[in-house]
């Protein structure tokens, strides 16, 4: 499997080629295999790549230790790679994913405001084709203990999720690409949303916005459609299914009201203090900058990681803070915090005041 994937990602993801840079990286040993199994389809593809395993435990060190100026520093690596960098290939492994629990919130801020510059160069040459990376779903045994389940079941939920148990998993992911260009051209038509379910009644303003078909190049696995809505057309109230993940911290039951686009009222039964923290980071914080309907049904049961949560198949996702270059949202922020409304039971949404989609799927046959 780990060749498979590497090839799939080389290959198909990131396309890498003659004279690239690859920067392949991790956060735990786990991922080890299928690093050296990335490394050399990268030198097969005629690439020139590093692999690189990234110490998880300095993240904590620095929130707990680091001075103001030593938060907010940006390594000239991590510059380069960013600024000048072809390709970025990043294994989702953790030895612990809720390492940065009790980390002070306003410090956690503190550093996600002096990124946001870099995070800003890296969409920005992202959306101009001018560097391609993509973050790959890695079996590990924190992911698998977040999951409840053992470590084999997580793998095989990985391989599902990626089309990796198919025949040819690059025809499976062209050929998904295909309904998600269906469902992308008809959202493109459509002017307001209006998404109704248990404890939600949210409208929001699309008309003219792009909407991104996310085919296996970005995320692996993968399968979203999302744009940047208005940012002053946000309505109502929306509660979130699952638990909001965020840098190793979560927030339960998550409840937003919006008014003119911004909210103004966030409460969650664990982590309200955290969720309030990071809405309150800067002005962009409390705006829309994403939403998307997660459409791989080969994804269908909640894992506690956000690279899989949002693509469930009957789910739509919001992201409060920062606008995805190429949607034509124009929110800009520090923070990009996804959350994840489950709508297969019961939820509606509406098109410009028509049905189109129940119970988590579109009833119009674009899908």
């Amino acid at each position: 499997m780990h060749k498979r994937l590497a090839e799939v990602l080389v290959g198909y993801s990131t396309e890498v080629r003659q004279g690239d840079t690859v920067r392949i990286e991790s956060y735990d040993t786990s991922a080890l295999p299928v690093m050296r199994e990335a490394y050399a389809a990268a030198l097969r593809a005629g690439g020139h790549p590093t692999a690189n395993l990234v110490l998880e435990e300095n993240d904590e060190t620095l929130y707990n230790q680091g001075r103001d100026h030593q938060l907010e520093w940006i390594s000239p690596d991590q510059q380069w790679n960013i600024e000048h960098g072809d390709v970025w290939i990043v294994f989702d492994a953790v030895t612990n994913t809720k390492r940065l629990s009790n980390v002070d919130p306003e410090r956690m801020s503190r550093r996600l405001t002096a990124r946001r510059p870099l995070q800003t160069r890296y969409l920005e040459r992202s959306a101009s084709g001018e560097f391609r990376w993509v973050i790959c779903g890695s079996a590990c045994e924190a992911s698998a203990q977040d999951a409840g389940m053992s470590l084999r079941q997580y793998e095989q939920v990985l391989s599902r999720a990626a089309f990796l148990d198919r025949d040819d998993p690059v025809h499976e992911w062209k050929t998904f690409g295909e309904r998600l260009e269906r469902v992308g051209s008809f959202l493109e038509g459509v002017s307001e949303l209006r998404v109704v379910g248990a404890d939600t009644d949210l409208k929001l303003g699309v008309e003219d916005r792009t909407w991104i078909r996310s085919k296996g190049f970005r995320n692996f696995p993968d399968g979203e459609v999302f744009t940047g809505p208005h940012e002053t057309s946000v309505e109502g109230t929306i509660r979130f299914s699952f638990p909001a993940m965020m840098r190793g911290r979560q927030a339960d039951d998550v409840r937003l009201r919006f008014e003119g686009g911004e909210v103004v009222e966030a409460t969650a039964k664990r982590g309200e203090e955290f969720l309030r923290e990071m809405i309150g980071m800067d002005d962009g914080a409390r705006r829309v900058g994403e939403f998307a309907f997660g459409l791989n049904d080969a994804i269908s049961e909640y894992t506690g990681n956000l690279l899989l949560d949002e693509k469930i198949g009957g789910t739509v996702h919001m992201a409060l803070g920062r606008s995805v270059p190429g949607t034509g949202g124009e929110n800009e922020s520090g923070l990009h915090w996804d959350m994840v409304c489950d709508l297969r039971a019961g939820g509606e949404v509406y098109a410009d005041g028509e049905l189109v989609y129940r119970n988590g799927a579109f009833t119009n046959g674009v899908s």
